[in-house]
């Protein structure tokens, strides 16, 4: 049986969005406030260092310097904490992200506290995401649920307003916040887990679902209300190839719209995190 869902494009958008940031960062450049975003990473995992990489590069095609710091794995927390510091006195630079996973010994809720507020493009600071909470124009919204909604709004499924919204997953990195943005948008949510009961009994019942797991292939076909719109944050490497949370072949054959794996979210989160560069640049001018 072939695809009828409709295939949520992630790199289009995030094509499209990276024209308006490139616009802007010009403007601000020309205003003589440079957007420049600070990548602080503990250690050197290879696939925190290749989507390091990713940011350098998305930066030098829109036009924000990225700068990536790297700290020895052993670093203590009074050195990351004095470092947070210093970035936020520094008047160039407009982002700071650190990066996450940190290493065992770290504690985000212990470091979250001092990265500097205003340049906090991940959303990690415990006020940040308190305004998200509130519900009530955060200023930051963290990357990967920021690419989430904008994928929601392209799709058939926008507005969202009383509808019946799944999250699968309830990470404070992006289940959480995903379940507080649909909420603002009027959604009815429910958040599945780990220690959920019949799990597919609250999937078939959503209009809008979000899968964020890191389980490969957790959503199966008949687990899903048939014009369902699926976004699936997934990335896994199975054997060597990219995997998402759901099924794709056997969803898609389902769902109303769906994002691929990869091209749906992974495209769009670091044009995310690359328009808050900007707005936190703006908001300097």
């Amino acid at each position: 049986m072939e695809t009828t869902a409709t295939i949520l494009d992630g790199r289009t958008l995030a094509r499209q969005l990276s024209d308006d940031l490139t616009r802007r960062a010009e403007a601000l450049r020309i205003a003589g406030n440079a957007p420049r975003l600070v990548v602080e990473m503990i250690g050197e995992d290879e696939s925190s260092l290749a989507y390091a990489r990713s940011l350098l590069r998305l930066g030098g095609k829109i036009g924000i310097e990225v700068d990536l710091e790297q700290m020895s794995a052993d670093a203590s927390e009074e050195r990351v904490v004095k470092r947070l510091r210093a970035l936020g006195d520094d008047p160039s630079i407009h982002g700071v992200l650190l990066h996450q996973p940190l290493p065992a010994h770290l504690r985000i809720e212990r470091i979250a506290p001092h990265i500097p507020e205003a340049k906090d493009v991940d959303a990690s600071h415990p006020a940040n995401q308190g305004r998200l909470a509130y519900g009530k124009d955060p200023f930051f919204i963290p990357a990967t649920p920021q690419a989430v909604m904008i994928l929601l709004e392209a799709s058939p499924a926008w507005p969202l307003r009383g509808k019946r919204a799944v999250v699968v997953g309830r990470s404070v990195v992006v289940g959480l916040p995903v379940t507080l943005l649909l909420l603002a948008a009027d959604a009815t949510v429910t958040t599945c887990h780990v220690a959920t009961n019949d799990l597919a009994r609250h999937t078939r019942e959503a209009e809008i679902l979000v899968v964020a797991t890191g389980v490969p292939g957790l959503i199966k076909g008949d687990m899903v209300a048939p014009g369902a719109t699926v976004i699936d944050v997934g990335t896994t490497v199975v054997d060597g190839e990219l995997k998402g949370d759901v099924e794709f072949e056997e969803v898609a054959r389902v769902a109303g719209s769906i994002t691929p794996v990869p091209g749906g979210v992974g495209p769009l989160t670091n044009v995310a995190l690359m328009r808050n560069v900007i707005m936190a640049a703006e908001a300097e001018r």
